[in-house]
């Protein structure tokens, strides 16, 4: 059972403010923080030269002007495209940012965040191993610890054994009948589960067992309320201000 006391959220920011504003980019997470969430959550992965960097997706395709794998471009290569046109022409050369950019805005603003290692294929070790290195370095002492989570469950056991301060959120998309196993294996301090498993049933089941719960993705002000009644800790949403209305802070 987890001992370490957590302070979560009812509102953390998905990929910043991703219905406003372009995920996971700078003026998302400005985006957030203007709508009123404290916290907001991020995907970090490697460019081809191990650079850590800000992108959901395995490829570009959906959130640039350009195509292809991540895994194959430097961050170099990155840096040049346009990531935010897609979203709205206000958002026009927005890009792609360092952990190193997103992480110095944090601590400017005081926004505390959950950092979901998501590598490219075959990449898990490197990806955890860097990530969490430059996390140590960058992030100040002084500042709330980070949640890190991840569904690659490679990445949380590095996490466990290299970075054992840091908070840990184990990220389910299904309801696997091992869930507390690994959890407990993982030592993590949070499970993260879809929305469309969550049940009155499961949410008992998780806050029983002394795990804080966050739930993804939750943009509908109606069930993010039933969601917290039921007991749920946090929602992840793409709409803070709309959600934040609905359950406060």
């Amino acid at each position: 059972m987890p001992i370490r006391a957590l302070s979560l959220p009812k509102v953390i920011g998905h990929r910043g403010a991703a219905e406003a504003a372009p995920e996971n980019t700078l003026a998302s997470f400005r985006e957030a923080k203007r709508q009123g969430a404290l916290w907001v959550e991020f995907d970090a992965k490697l460019s081809a030269d191990d650079r850590a960097f800000l992108l959901h997706d395995d490829n570009i395709d959906r959130t640039s002007n350009s195509a292809g794998p991540a895994r194959a471009l430097s961050y170099d290569e990155i840096r040049q495209l346009d990531s935010g046109s897609w979203k709205g022409s206000q958002f026009a050369g927005e890009k792609m940012p360092l952990l190193a950019e997103a992480l110095s805005l944090f601590a400017q603003e005081g926004i505390q965040f959950n950092l979901e290692l998501k590598p490219c294929p075959g990449r898990a070790r490197e990806t955890a191993r860097i990530i969490l290195d430059e996390l140590g370095h960058l992030w100040p002492a002084a500042k709330p610890r980070p949640l890190i989570s991840s569904f690659v469950l490679e990445c949380l056991e590095i996490a466990r054994d290299t970075a054992p301060d840091y908070l840990r959120g184990l990220l389910l998309e299904d309801h696997p009948a091992n869930w507390l196993d690994l959890a407990q294996n993982l030592k993590v301090d949070t499970v993260n589960i879809w929305d469309q498993m969550a049940t009155p049933e499961w949410v008992s089941e998780i806050k029983g067992a002394g795990y804080g719960l966050l739930v993804y993705t939750v943009n509908d002000a109606a069930r993010a309320k039933q969601l917290i009644e039921w007991g749920v800790d946090g929602v992840f949403t793409d709409a803070p201000a709309r959600i934040l209305a609905a359950v406060g802070q």
